[in-house]
């Protein structure tokens, strides 16, 4: 089946084409490098996996309960558009929700993918190219993932956001070698990794549960990667130059915030102009989602912080999002917490699996001895 089958909304056909600016760099330095690159180009090496295999693909998923969350988490439960709404319309609003959530997941990894080749192209140093590989390689990986997901167990997908759209096209189209880590390795990458973990800590489905661990124990390394070099480098920019890296940060979170709110999936469900208008006041208003959205920068704040953007300007504009105490949250701590879930994911699975073994070989010594 073509994806294009499964789209709600009409996507283009053609590609959609990015005019790329900047230089392809190569270098002729090949002794060691940073040993922090160097051990994360390790790290990047030894973690790679498998989706076909890693991953319990014969666990079923309910397309219309994908995350197995309470209605309270919908923006407008318990609002007198929701009390009008019968049965068949709940269903539509969980279906249409968890594909427009996932879908987005699906382009932003594409995103990153084309980002991180594009490092691959443009940076100038020798470590960094050979972690933008094996990152390049993890966000192929996560693109199938997700896009499998949506295709066999959800059977509905969005075309791209416009906000998620407009920051990809503005970090793609910079000739600077440093916009594409800026807006894919601390903006977009930050963004989802908080999206994952928000889903992964509340999902009570396996599968969901499986994909969201797994791809954040890859993107916990990706937002490393980003610090890294970006702190290097700005460390020597001057002034007006941080001031127009800052700028970009300001502008793509608010991109980035306002791609949040979901527009097209009210719109798509049949609901009137004045149920739209609803639906958003909704969604502007859910404590809930406020939470959520909170959240969602948790990982941005904090990065954007220690690579050296912390201007006055910058922080009142954090403080306007009402995200600025996020600053102190421990980036590190998080990256532990993300791989260590994984690990434990898979302990507890390769567990089972024995256990189901083992039940299997008494079974058949016992069948034996019967007979």
């Amino acid at each position: 089946m073509s994806t294009h089958d499964l789209y709600t909304i009409p996507a283009e056909l053609s590609t959609w084409d990015v005019e790329a600016a900047g230089a392809a760099r190569f270098t002729w330095e090949y002794d060691d490098g940073r040993d922090r690159m160097l051990a994360l180009y390790q790290k990047g090496k030894d973690k790679q996996w498998d989706s076909v295999k890693r991953i319990d693909w014969d666990l079923e998923v309910d397309p219309y309960n994908v995350l197995g969350i309470p209605d309270t988490t919908i923006a407008i439960y318990d609002t007198p558009l929701w009390d009008r709404m019968d049965e068949k319309q709940r269903q539509d609003v969980r279906l249409h929700s968890a594909a427009w959530q996932f879908s987005q997941f699906l382009h932003g990894e594409q995103g990153a993918m084309i980002c991180s080749a594009r490092i691959v192209e443009s940076v100038p140093d020798l470590d960094s190219k050979f972690y933008a590989a094996t990152q390049t390689m993890d966000e192929a990986r996560h693109a199938e993932t997700y896009a499998r997901f949506l295709q066999e167990k959800v059977g509905l997908a969005y075309p791209i956001n416009e906000h998620l759209k407009a920051l990809l096209d503005s970090t793609l189209s910079d000739s600077r070698w440093d916009m594409p880590y800026l807006g894919m390795q601390v903006l977009i990458e930050g963004l989802a990794l908080a999206a994952f973990g928000v889903m992964r800590d509340i999902t009570t489905k396996p599968l969901p549960k499986q994909i969201l661990a797994y791809v954040m124990q890859d993107e916990a390394r990706h937002v490393a990667f980003g610090r890294m070099a970006l702190r290097d480098y700005y460390s020597n920019l001057s002034e007006s130059e941080l001031r127009e890296r800052e700028d970009f940060v300001i502008e793509g979170c608010y991109l980035m915030r306002d791609r949040l709110r979901g527009r097209e999936t009210w719109e798509t469900i049949g609901l009137s102009k004045s149920e739209v208008a609803q639906a958003m006041e909704a969604v502007d208003q859910s404590e809930y989602l406020r939470l959520f959205r909170s959240l969602l920068f948790s990982r941005i704040v904090p990065c954007v912080k220690d690579i050296g953007l912390w201007s006055p300007r910058l922080q009142q504009a954090y403080a306007d999002m009402g995200v600025l105490d996020m600053a102190g949250q421990s980036l590190d701590a998080l990256m532990r917490q993300d791989e260590d879930i994984a690990d434990k994911l898979d302990a507890e699975r390769f567990a089972a699996e024995e256990a189901e073994r083992h039940a299997e070989v008494a079974e058949t010594i016992s069948l034996g001895a019967e007979s």
